[in-house]
């Protein structure tokens, strides 16, 4: 439970370090950057399998390129659902999920070690 509490505020300070990466994401706070990591986290839970399995074809016609589109679609959509947090266009949200990610592996390298 401990666990799932540090994972969910890394990614909020993740999220919070995303403006200063990506300008033309917007991000209004904190707990805006909280209730983002939910909804990130519930999209990509319930959401992108089903993307995933869809796709499918197209995943592997592009070699697993597309899954960088789906990332994109999917951080896209929790830009339009929360207010506080915008998302510029696609590319914005390209490039968002991409260094979201990799901020956010980062963090739990250097603060989550075992």
């Amino acid at each position: 439970m401990l666990n799932l509490l540090a994972v969910w505020i890394v990614n909020a300070l993740a999220l919070l370090a995303l403006p200063y990466v990506v300008p033309s994401i917007q991000i209004a706070g904190f707990g805006t950057a909280l209730l983002v990591a939910v909804v990130l986290g519930l999209i990509n839970t319930l959401l992108r399998p089903l993307l995933v399995l869809l796709t499918l074809p197209v995943t592997l016609l592009t070699l697993g390129l597309f899954i960088f589109v789906i990332n994109a679609l999917l951080f896209q959509l929790a830009g339009t659902l929360i207010d506080g947090f915008q998302v510029g266009g696609f590319w914005s949200a390209m490039f968002g999920s991409i260094a979201y990610s990799l901020i956010s592996w980062l963090l739990s390298a250097l603060l989550l070690r075992k």
